[in-house]
């Protein structure tokens, strides 16, 4: 079954799109329902469609990021055209520029020249130090810091959502946080799944609904985890490391973001 069909687009988004000519769909993720339009005219958009509540505030988090990067900052981002919701059917729609390339993910699978991969390995890591390099826009910007208001969002996460941590996990990354350290603009999902390659070269990050003034360690912890053809070994961490710049991390940094509070997100 088709992740979004034709007759659910709202008539709204239909009115702007125009005539779409194809309809078809990437690689899945768990949150949302990704969809690539062809219009009749040549033009081509990205369409996402979350469910529920968490999520549907997630997408509605990540349209008020994309407005702001695409307004503030030359980072390669889609821009986002309509922001619907639908809140009688639990649901938000996002229509956005589609940007071109295969995930990162899918082109280490597909690569074969190890030069090339070493390539996108530490390309990845540059462009992740161009994202916390880049002055993070006022918007985003708030009172608390960012790691005492994420905690709080995986208490709320624990109570009210399905969720991977356990309360011994929530209990262990409240009572032993790392050290403090300066905060950056951020991804909050920096995967390799979240990056996109057209002809060899990183042409866009995607997926912005955990953007914001935070740790960049969060970034890089979530960037370097093992993945099948990724990370597998300690070769790529150093050549993503020389790309972003310097290695932010330790292993327990490593350690506290990854399996302490990612699981809560």
């Amino acid at each position: 079954m088709s992740p979004i069909t034709l007759n659910e687009i709202p008539d709204e988004l239909k009115e702007f799109i125009g005539d779409i000519k194809s309809l078809t769909f990437p690689r899945q993720g768990w949150t949302s329902d990704v969809g690539i339009l062809e219009t009749t005219s040549g033009a081509f958009y990205a369409l996402k469609r979350t469910k529920e509540t968490l999520y549907n505030t997630w997408l509605e988090k990540e349209v008020d990021v994309l407005h702001t990067l695409c307004t503030e900052t030359k980072l390669p981002v889609p821009q986002v055209r309509k922001f619907l919701a639908e809140s009688s059917k639990n649901q938000s729609w996002a229509l956005m520029d589609f940007l071109d390339g295969e995930t990162l993910r899918t082109a280490l699978f597909n690569e074969t020249n190890l030069e090339k991969r070493r390539e996108l390995i530490y390309n990845f890591g540059q462009i992740l130090g161009e994202i916390h390099s880049t002055p993070c826009p006022g918007s985003l910007k708030h009172g608390e810091p960012w790691l005492d208001n994420m905690l709080l969002k995986a208490e709320y996460n624990f109570k009210c959502h399905n969720v991977d941590g356990t309360r011994d996990i929530l209990d262990s990354i409240k009572a032993n946080k790392p050290d403090k350290f300066k905060q950056t603009l951020i991804h909050g999902d920096y995967t390799i799944d979240n990056v996109l390659v057209h002809n060899g070269v990183i042409s866009g990050v995607i997926d912005w609904s955990g953007g914001a003034y935070g740790d960049p360690r969060y970034d890089t912890a979530l960037a370097v985890r093992p993945k099948p053809y990724a990370f597998q070994n300690e070769e790529d961490n150093t050549l993503f490391f020389k790309g972003y710049g310097s290695r932010i991390i330790t292993n327990s940094d490593y350690d506290y973001f990854v399996n302490g509070l990612y699981e809560f997100f």
